[in-house]
């Protein structure tokens, strides 16, 4: 078997057999081919494609070219949330104590922060000790106590999707729904949970751009993921404005926490609901409609709080923040942008939203390698809303003056203000599986 021959089928649309996408996957991971010819074969597939057949294995020799998670130890149906990225996406810190709350089990290997946008690993660790480093049968204990864990993604798994997903990143060949979706499902399915969600996010803060390309690649993990003996399904949802009023780190924690408490209401709680009901749904609870009510009740009885702060414990945090989140990290300075003329709020461009962010200190970049937990910015108002001219649209929060009056010109341009109100866009396009 030759790898020149292998990227020839691939680009001339020849369908590769499973032995010969385990031959590629396991010769590139073991460093038996080189990254010139695996670059080639790569970009025969985000010109040509790979069919359905082909994607299912290639996911499945990812997913097999590491260790594989038992969670049977757990003792029930285990369901994992999977997202594709997107500015103030928090979800997993509220889903994770809401669905344990109501006898669901969550076991959750999340990412960090990635270019502009935030990782859900970076905003527990502004949590005064929290590990997110657990030891595989800590996490299943923790997960079969208490319903939940989220922990940092370790050990041994999907060796083939790092080296592969760093040689993409290098040759412009990120953008292919089956690699894409081989990526993702790789790393679901070597978690080993029994069934998953998906949240695709599309729009301008989101790496697919419209609710079309997002269902596409939403339709090809469900079917993945099916295919290798998942109950699997994928919710839609829109990243055309940042998901609730904070981005960045602690700012995050800290609306998570309001939510939980009952005193935010917002987009992003509307959400999460929806997501914990898909998941209660899914590991057999009930109907869709017998699920929103479970949720709803944890969160507004409070279960859902005491759940988090059970977690926060089990991992080492200081619990006290779920009753005062004021303990939280803050930046040492704060500045309010405002409204430069009157009207409604017509676009919040996510993607600028995230550098502002990571300009402030709340990711890492080359020349700033540590983390400013304080910092990021907090909307006072949502898309549709009417605001005066010098009207406080939100606050921004840095290290220092400049950095905070860096990040407002970034704001202003990104914030777009009309005089007429414009339709919304709803936050769920569809629901696939």
């Amino acid at each position: 078997m030759q790898m020149y021959d292998l990227i020839q089928k691939t680009r001339r649309k020849e369908s590769l057999s499973d032995a010969e996408i385990r031959y590629i996957v396991n010769g590139f991971t073991q460093g038996e081919i080189p990254d010139y010819m695996m670059s080639a074969w790569l970009m025969a597939v985000c010109c040509q494609g790979l069919t359905t057949d082909e994607t299912v294995t290639l996911t499945l020799a990812m997913r097999d070219s590491g260790e594989c998670l038992d969670l049977s130890d757990i003792g029930a149906i285990t369901v994992d949330k999977h997202s594709t990225g997107g500015i103030g996406d928090k979800t997993t810190l509220l889903i994770a104590p809401i669905v344990a709350s109501c006898g669901g089990f969550v076991p959750k290997m999340s990412g960090r922060g990635l270019g502009f946008t935030g990782g859900t690993i970076d905003k527990l660790e502004s949590i005064s000790g929290f590990s997110v480093e657990r030891p595989v049968p800590e996490f299943i204990r923790q997960v079969r106590e208490i319903g939940c864990a989220v922990i940092s993604q370790s050990g041994n798994l999907t060796p083939a999707d790092k080296k592969i997903y760093a040689l993409r990143n290098l040759t412009a060949t990120v953008d292919s729904i089956p690699l894409i979706c081989s990526s993702i499902m790789s790393k679901k399915l070597a978690l080993g949970a029994d069934c998953i969600l998906l949240d695709v996010k599309y729009g301008n803060g989101a790496f697919m751009k419209t609710p079309e390309s997002a269902s596409e690649l939403a339709q090809a993990m469900v079917n993945v993921g099916n295919l290798a003996g998942k109950t699997c399904r994928a919710v839609i949802t829109d990243m055309n404005a940042p998901l609730g009023h904070a981005v960045g780190n602690a700012l995050e924690v800290q609306e998570v926490i309001r939510i939980l408490q009952r005193k935010e209401e917002n987009a992003l709680s509307e959400l999460a609901l929806e997501l914990s009901a898909q998941m209660l749904e899914l590991s057999g609870k009930g109907d869709l409609q017998t699920c929103r009510k479970l949720t709803s009740e944890a969160l507004h009885s409070g279960k859902a709080l005491e759940k988090f702060a059970d977690m926060i414990e089990a991992q080492g945090g200081d619990a006290s923040v779920t009753e005062h989140p004021e303990r939280l990290p803050k930046s040492n300075r704060k500045m309010a942008f405002k409204a430069e003329a009157s009207g409604y709020i017509a676009e919040i461009q996510s993607e600028q939203i995230g550098l502002a962010c990571l300009e402030l200190g709340a990711g890492k970049t080359a020349s700033r390698p540590e983390i400013d937990y304080g910092a990021g910015v907090v909307f006072r108002h949502d898309i549709g809303d009417y605001v005066p001219a010098g009207e406080v649209l939100g606050m921004i929060y840095g290290a220092s003056d400049a950095l905070c009056e860096q990040a407002e010109q970034r704001l202003r341009r990104a914030v777009r203000i009309s005089e007429s109100k414009s339709e919304p866009i709803p936050l769920i396009h569809g629901i696939i599986g």
